[in-house]
């Protein structure tokens, strides 16, 4: 059976996890680049119009929330897929979210000594096993597009962002033992996650970055998951 129009294109720019979106990306690329090699054979043994992709196929590029679709040519498409330079909203995702993580593993470093629970143990080394390559990832990223982020990295307001601890519910939680110090812990860090998602639900909405929407997507699985696991254990 036969897939309507747009039907490719609207998966490749949908977020989707790990990089499933790049793959299909490519794939429809791909087809386009064949569509339009046809065409230009084609267009070889008919009228030389010197027009490129006329009467080749459109596609349907969905708009962001609250904005209409696209109707594309098969040029445009291709180029559309191939842009994926990082913009404002890529670096702050990515700036933040290191800051983010780091205050993680802050929490995470006291729960050895503190914590009674060996699930919370188990879970703690987890959040850490996962959170320390992410920083090293996103670090790797800023180096590799330093340059087209220019100085634009010292403003970003890291107080402002969702589901950090305080001062104050850190110096609670060094204080603590036992059971009530696992309680706080599951506590602050079941808020620091739901924080954590949703930043990487605005990086997927205002960034245009695949490897940012790889890692945020990343974020976002992983992070639901232990969320989940932590509130059971409360």
């Amino acid at each position: 059976m036969s897939r309507p129009p747009g039907t490719d294109l609207e998966a490749a720019l949908t977020p989707a996890p790990r990089g499933e979106r790049r793959a299909r990306a490519r794939r429809l690329v791909a087809a386009l680049l064949c569509a339009s090699t046809a065409l230009a054979l084609a267009g070889c043994q008919g009228d030389d119009t010197g027009k490129e992709d006329v009467g080749g196929p459109s596609v349907i590029a969905p708009g962001r929330p609250g904005e209409a679709a696209e109707t594309l040519s098969a040029k445009d498409a291709r180029e559309r897929i191939a842009d994926d330079s990082p913009n404002a909203a890529d670096f702050a995702y990515a700036r933040m979210m290191i800051r983010h993580h780091r205050q993680a593993l802050v929490m995470t470093e006291l729960v050895p000594e503190r914590a009674s629970s060996g699930q919370v143990k188990r879970l703690a080394a987890r959040v850490a096993a996962a959170q320390k390559p992410e920083i090293g990832a996103m670090e790797g990223w800023l180096e590799e597009h330093r340059e087209a982020e220019g100085g634009s990295g010292a403003g970003h307001d890291h107080h402002s962002m969702p589901g950090m601890a305080t001062q104050d519910q850190l110096a609670t939680l060094r204080a603590a033992g036992g059971r009530a110090f696992d309680t706080l812990f599951l506590k602050l860090m079941i808020t620091h996650h739901e924080g954590a998602v949703s930043m990487a639900v605005d990086a997927l909405s205002g960034g245009t970055n695949v490897r940012i929407e790889e890692m945020a997507n990343d974020v976002i699985a992983q992070q639901t998951a232990e969320i989940g696991r932590m509130r059971a254990l409360l």
